[in-house]
């Protein structure tokens, strides 16, 4: 079972806001650069500084969905047969609650969603559900829904500002968010710098989850081209640097398991990163299940020092969540 680490957030470490509105281009967010002997308090927009030519940089495609619907219901994900995953939220907002087999909600356009068992199976938070009549999610959310958001965001921000600038195929319930940094420019830098960067889609469902869970099971798709680039550039002794867990995810996955489908593979100490050397990645509270993942790339250790560094009294003020700062860990040399 997941235990929390070991860390006290300073005060006032929520990002409540996109940098764009506190003043800060997207790829001038903090960047915290964890190597073996030391933390570097950097920028986003350094990245390329900190990466070596054949170093090998994978990025998640997956668009945001505007998944909240009126009367509480949260679009997580879409199964194979046109089925739903959801989640009901209380009036307030704040946290999920309990369904029932049966339980039908009225949406928009006359549309009528019925409960049908808990996803998966042993748990009451997330639920299968089908339309009627059917409906094209995409196209309904689009029509009908609204960006997730939680309480410790200030107001409510359009689909644009929770989308990567690579974003290609529409899916994920919330944002992949590690990549929001990434600007253009940067990308350009990372190429000028002999870095590859490579695609792959893994559609993220209601991945802010309060009790803290580990994740649910997620679609991925790792193409061809980018399997064959991993291998080519492990072979060459370059690194494979995830932007964010979704594609450390993905790409384990597809290391263990075929190219594309249903994910449940959850990542830790016991279960180590085979493929990926590097993460860039968002801040993680003490608490969240996603630094399990971050210790089975970088090792325990690292992750410690990470967090014991960036929180400690003197150090530059880091900020939390989607909208917040970055943290690069490079636990091997280039």
């Amino acid at each position: 079972m997941h235990q929390a680490r070991r860390f006290v957030l300073p005060p006032d470490s929520e990002a409540r806001v996109p940098p764009e509105a506190r003043g800060l281009a997207r790829d001038e967010v903090r960047m915290a650069v964890v190597t073996a002997d030391r933390t570097h308090h950097r920028r986003v927009r350094e990245l390329a500084d900190w990466l070596e030519p054949g170093d090998l940089l994978v990025v998640n495609t997956s668009a945001t969905l505007p998944s909240a619907l009126p009367g509480g219901v949260h679009v997580s994900a879409e199964l194979d047969d046109g089925s739903w995953v959801v989640e009901l939220r209380r009036p307030d907002g704040h946290g999920p609650r309990r369904g029932a087999a049966g339980e039908v909600v009225r949406l928009p356009d006359g549309v009528r969603l019925r409960l049908h068992a808990p996803h998966p199976a042993g748990q009451t938070r997330l639920w299968r559900a089908t339309t009627l009549p059917v409906v094209d999610r995409v196209a309904y959310l689009r029509r009908h829904g609204e960006p997730i958001r939680y309480p410790y965001v200030d107001g409510a921000w359009p689909i644009e500002d929770l989308q990567n600038v690579y974003a290609a195929v529409p899916g994920s319930a919330e944002m992949p968010s590690a990549g929001r940094p990434l600007s253009r420019a940067v990308l350009v830098d990372l190429m000028a710098a002999g870095v590859v960067v490579a695609p792959l889609v893994l559609h993220t469902g209601v991945a802010s989850q309060e009790a803290h869970e580990p994740p649910q099971a997620e679609w991925y798709d790792v193409p061809p081209a980018t399997r064959g680039l991993v291998d080519l550039t492990l072979a060459q002794g370059g690194r494979v640097v995830a932007v964010g867990t979704t594609v450390v995810r993905a790409l384990e996955s597809a290391a263990s398991g075929p190219p594309s489908g249903w994910t449940s593979l959850v990542l830790s100490s016991a279960r180590p990163a085979q493929v990926v050397s590097g993460l860039l990645t968002g801040l993680h509270e003490p608490e969240a299940s996603h630094l399990d993942l971050l210790e089975a790339v970088a090792g325990g250790a690292l992750v410690d020092r990470a967090y014991a560094d960036v929180t400690a009294p003197g150090a530059p003020h880091y900020l939390w969540h989607e909208f917040g700062d970055s943290m690069l860990l490079l636990p091997s040399e280039g």
